[in-house]
């Protein structure tokens, strides 16, 4: 069996049915976090994301990172010697996920109903695209259809040009976030009311809840967010403005760090223009404000500004590629990029102290690594 690191969640038993990103995402921290986190896999190909690259030496770095760390089973639900081990450690465990589509694990006869009759204690979670409930909970859904459904593309993207999806997949990424928090705070109830509970946790309501300025835009004023580019709903000057070389990015979020700005760029007269004299006039002006600045900024590089406006205070960074963002020394002493199994993956941005952070990480399992020695834990043939 492989030896979790030692956490804050040491000796929690956590069965993972999920498969691809947002579910394994979640048990990801929660192995990290100590956690022992049993994966149940199809038989014969297994997650499908064992299928996805970039490839080192014939690994999936994808299926590499969301799955460090746990044990793997092939399990076919519907065959009665794998549903015995399934059965038996659902019994035993503190925390079932799935990602099935809703009722899949109902026909099944392993929903919730059915299972916390048999383990009143376990917190069973569901993530899914859209939910358990509600007239689209059955439509099928990837991290790029729920951005598109939840109003992510409509607002990214220059302002002239074409909806555009997130370069990340934020849909699948947070309802991974939500569903680690949301297992916690169930626990946490079980420790106070000795049952366990049933977390639902949607895709889709994961990006609903980042839309942050364009829903209040929308809420507040029933009309649609315009597209934005790199500026923000809210506040101005606040996205990327170019130099004489590059752009960079200046945040001054309020009126002191906006003095600053225009002192440091020698533009003290903005600061009295009645366009620019506080937030909302700069929002409003957004545009003009956008000029004057670069007007400035084009007579010198970025390194120059980022310099004077670093050491004015004012917040600022030059715009980094990824590869300078991974091979940063912040990234080194945070210990966000390590080694799993011999592969460099992200790291655990939880630093719980006095837990320890290891920059060596146990490897992602091989299909049905763990099938036998499981298989005998729960006193079952192999």
């Amino acid at each position: 069996m492989a030896e979790p690191p030692q956490g804050p969640l040491a000796g929690l038993l956590v069965v993972d049915l999920t498969r691809v990103l947002a579910g394994p995402f979640a048990t990801m921290m929660m192995a990290d976090l100590g956690a022992r986190v049993v994966k149940v896999e199809r038989p014969g190909s297994g997650d499908d994301s064992r299928a996805y690259g970039p490839f080192v030496e014939g690994r999936s770095s994808y299926f590499a990172r969301v799955n460090r760390g746990k044990e793997s089973v092939a399990l076919d639900l519907r065959a009665e010697p794998d549903r015995a081990v399934l059965l038996g450690l659902a019994e035993r465990a503190d925390v079932l996920i799935e990602n099935f589509r809703p009722g899949v694990m109902d026909r099944l006869g392993l929903g919730w109903a059915a299972l916390a009759a048999r383990n009143p204690r376990l917190v069973y979670a569901s993530v899914s695209g859209f939910g358990q409930t509600g007239p689209w909970r059955e439509r099928p859904a990837y991290d790029t259809v729920v951005q598109a459904a939840a109003g992510m593309f409509a607002v990214t993207g220059e302002p002239a040009g074409p909806p555009v999806k997130m370069g990340t997949s934020i849909a699948d990424l947070t309802a991974g976030l939500y569903v680690f928090g949301a297992v916690l705070a169930a626990l946490r109830g079980r420790d106070v009311t000795g049952r366990g509970a049933q977390v639902d946790v949607a895709m889709f309501d994961a990006a609903v809840s980042l839309l942050e300025g364009a829903a209040l835009h929308w809420l507040a004023r029933g009309t649609e967010p315009p597209r934005l580019g790199n500026q923000h709903h809210s506040i101005s000057p606040f996205g990327t403005f170019g130099c004489a070389d590059a752009p960079i990015v200046v945040c001054a979020a309020n009126d002191g760090l906006f003095g600053v700005l225009c002192a440091v760029l020698d533009r003290p007269l903005l600061v009295a223009d009645p366009r620019f004299a506080d937030n909302a006039a700069r929002v409003a002006h957004r545009a003009e404000l956008a000029a004057e600045l670069e007007a400035a900024l084009a007579a010198a590089p970025a390194a120059y500004w980022l310099d004077r406006l670093g050491a004015a205070g004012v917040p600022c960074n030059a715009v980094s590629g990824v590869g300078a963002a991974l091979a940063s020394e912040q990234t080194a002493a945070r210990r966000m990029v390590v080694d799993v199994g011999g592969l460099s993956l992200p790291g655990n941005p939880m630093k719980i102290a006095p837990w320890p952070d290891p920059v060596r990480r146990p490897a992602a399992p091989e299909l049905d690594e763990h099938g036998a020695a499981i298989r005998a834990e729960l006193g079952l043939p192999g």
